[in-house]
Order: C-alpha cells, then structure tokens, then sequence
C-alpha cells in the first residue's frame, strides 16, 4: 500500500528535477560567442548578415544578461547594435 503511495511522489520529484534541469539548461544555452557573427555590424554600419539575424533571434532571451556584463553591455547597448536588432526584427529588451 505504501508503494502505491509513493509511486505519484516520485513522478512528482521526477517531473520537478527535469524541469529544473530545462530551466538551467535554458541559462546554459547564453553564450555571447554565439553573436559573433553580429560583430561588424554592431561596431559599425555594415548591414547584418542572415547568419547574424539568426543567431539575435537565438540569443534573444540573453540580452538582459549580456546588458547587465560590463564586458558586453558595450557590443549590445550601441546604437549600431540597436539598428541591426530592429533590421533583423529582434525587439531590444526593456531590462
């Protein structure tokens, strides 16, 4: 009887721990390498490539983190970088 109850507990921690697991993997997934090929185009007026535009839409949810970095904040808060984002359709973020 006692197996039968713990049986839904344990789906329950299981169900938990994955979704932890995918919450963390999703803050593992911010790499700001991943913007490198947006580089020429946030430091100056070169038109961003497809490439870049996809991985702005990857690395979207990021932005916040990235703005918070002092090592990033310059590449993603510039006008020019503010430009490529609203050409490749990517909303800047209101952190």
């Amino acid at each position: 009887m006692k197996a039968v109850k713990a049986a839904p507990l344990a789906a329950i921690g299981l169900l938990f721990i994955l979704a932890l697991n995918l919450s963390l993997g999703a803050e593992a997934a911010c790499n700001p390498v991943e913007l490198s090929p947006c580089l020429t185009s946030f430091t100056s007026k070169a038109p961003p490539s497809a490439q870049c535009c996809a991985k702005l839409h990857e690395q979207e949810p990021c932005f916040c983190q990235y703005i918070h970095n002092p090592a990033f904040a310059p590449y993603i808060s510039n006008p020019e970088a503010k430009t490529v984002m609203r050409v490749c359709n990517v909303s800047y973020p209101k952190c």
